[in-house]
């Protein structure tokens, strides 16, 4: 049964909303261009993007097919949908990075071909992509005028002029920042305000995110949403892409879900369900994202006492057993990812010992690691699991090379057999074992990472933000695949930012500030409460 209201919205904007009920008896709402309240606040009723019927092809692959979206000021819309649905895509068309093989892109109503990112800049339109396209090098001020310099007469650059309009449009944000500071000497979040202020000083209408939170921590988030706010308020309408439920459900006013190329659904944010959502995206519904069984654990495979690394952490004791996840909790900055990184060897410990199997043992580097049973799948796939320019094979292959080499020569039939049997095991998707890793959707390429580490047989896993940036389903195999791995056996440290990750996966919580322990957490003390405390030093 489906109820139909048709409201008028007070400048005349007719929406459609209706109460559906599914198979399952569910009732949930479901909304075809839904006007947000925001733009209904706006003098103009035109979108300032609009995609029409918009199809995009590389070569015998179609990787958006017939795809209706429109942005209208002063909007939050948000971008939904499995890694490889084809969200990145749309974006790089409206972005002017790609053009549609069909359909039509309309701005302000009319009709345009962007012929590049420069022209679509010349329009208003900007993306700040999740890996931020800006130069550690230079300074903030210099990154802020990339392309663009304010001139004086005669040619000299007017650099009193450009840090007056700098500081006006960091002010309009909320920031002050030192101009002539090397922008690797800021934080991962001021580094994002920078991309943000360098699109408003392009007077940008229209402003693509695209993973904004990521690498944040949870002070930082709110921070970036308040400024997501301000934008709204003045105008800007924002494309906000996020695989947070709870976040795009906070702060879009709209949310368009893909699936495979196309279109889904278009539906209100404020009346959307996480599991409303969570079905669009994958097609079913997901009742157990955290399916996870306990079983028993074996002896102490790894042990710490007193591990230290002078400036990042100290005195750490812990221990890690067969068969066991632990989660390692923290803040940013607490010392989760170094501590990782000295048990694997990339960094070398100033005082403490480790002890692998009851014997004390000394890791120098990461092969002695790989040799001794340790792997680390690190937090940052692009710059540090992947060689994006190599084959899927290779990057499966590349810890194991002594497994497909006779000598100091790659056998590439043995190496094709490795890569297809991890392949099947994890259901890694979207390209022959020959094609560059690039190509593949980023759950697909945690997939690889994670296959490269399974090819060394450890028996110890270090896994760091194994879920970052992979859409939910995605999530769910990777649960299920190290559920799997503890059940053989496999002792696990898991490190994640994001807490019900933590506390439905792990059966002990080991929680750290500033570098030291702070908490030990039974599976049954562990809760959100009792993390945030022993993170922040809190009063309970």
């Amino acid at each position: 049964m489906v109820n139909e209201n048709t409201p008028e919205s007070p400048e005349g904007l007719s929406t459609r909303e209706s109460l559906a009920e599914d198979s399952d008896g569910e009732r949930h709402l479901t909304a075809q261009q839904v006007a947000p309240p925001a733009y209904q606040a706006k003098r103009s009723l035109d979108p300032v993007i609009r995609l029409a019927d918009v199809t995009k092809r590389f070569g015998g692959v179609t990787a958006v097919e017939g795809v209706n979206f429109d942005l209208y000021p002063g909007e939050v819309h948000a971008l939904m949908g499995e890694n490889g649905a084809g969200k990145s895509t749309l974006m790089k068309i409206i972005a002017g990075v790609h053009r549609p093989d069909e359909g039509a892109l309309l701005v302000d109503g009319v009709e345009t071909v962007l012929q590049d990112p420069k022209h679509a800049g010349d329009l208003g339109i900007a993306m700040i992509p999740q890996e931020l396209s800006l130069f550690p090098q230079l300074t903030v001020l210099e990154n802020l005028y990339v392309g663009r310099r304010r001139l004086r007469r005669r040619g000299l650059f007017d650099g009193a002029a450009m840090k007056v309009a700098a500081r006006d449009v960091l002010g309009s944000l909320g920031v002050e920042l030192d101009l002539d500071a090397p922008l690797r000497s800021l934080s991962v979040a001021n580094q994002q305000l920078v991309d943000i202020a360098r699109s408003l000083l392009k007077k940008a209408r229209v402003v693509i995110m695209d993973e904004p939170t990521a690498a944040l921590s949870d002070r930082e988030a709110v921070r970036l949403e308040e400024i997501v706010n301000a934008l709204r308020a003045s105008g800007v309408a924002i494309i906000y892409i996020s695989h947070r439920l709870k976040e795009i459900r906070r702060m879009a006013d709209r949310v368009t879900v893909m699936r495979d190329g196309k279109y889904v659904d278009t539906i209100s944010a404020a009346s959307a369900t996480e599991r409303d959502l969570v079905r669009l995206m994958v097609g079913r519904d997901l009742a157990h994202l955290y399916d996870r069984k306990r079983h028993p654990t074996g002896p102490v495979r790894l042990e710490l006492r007193g591990f230290t690394k002078e400036g990042e952490f100290s005195d750490i004791d812990l221990t890690l057993k067969s068969g066991e996840i632990v989660g390692l909790a923290g803040l940013i900055g607490a010392g989760r990812s170094e501590l990782a990184q000295t048990v694997f060897g990339i960094r070398n410990p100033s005082a403490g010992q480790m002890f692998l199997d009851g014997s004390s043992v000394k890791i120098s580097n990461s092969a002695d690691a790989i040799r001794r049973g340790v792997a680390y799948v690190p937090e940052e796939r692009l710059s540090e699991g992947l060689v994006l320019p190599f084959s899927i094979a290779a990057n499966i292959s590349f810890a194991s090379l002594k497994r497909v080499s006779r000598g100091s020569v790659i056998s590439g039939r043995q190496e094709l057999s490795l890569a297809e049997r991890f392949r099947a095991a994890l259901d890694i998707r979207g390209g022959r074992l020959q094609d560059r890793v690039s190509m593949l959707s980023g759950g697909n390429q945690q997939k690889v990472v994670l296959a490269k580490w399974l090819a060394t047989e450890p028996s110890i896993l270090i896994l760091d933000e194994p879920t970052r940036g992979v859409d939910v389903g995605a999530k769910v195999e990777i649960y299920k695949l190290i559920d799997k791995l503890a059940a053989e056996g496999k002792a696990i440290l898991l490190i994640s930012s994001e807490l019900e990750e933590i506390l439905a996966m792990s059966d002990r919580v080991l929680v750290m500030r500033e570098g030291r322990i702070t908490g030990e957490l039974s599976k049954a003390e562990a809760n959100q409460e009792s993390v945030m405390v022993a993170a922040t030093g809190a009063e309970s």
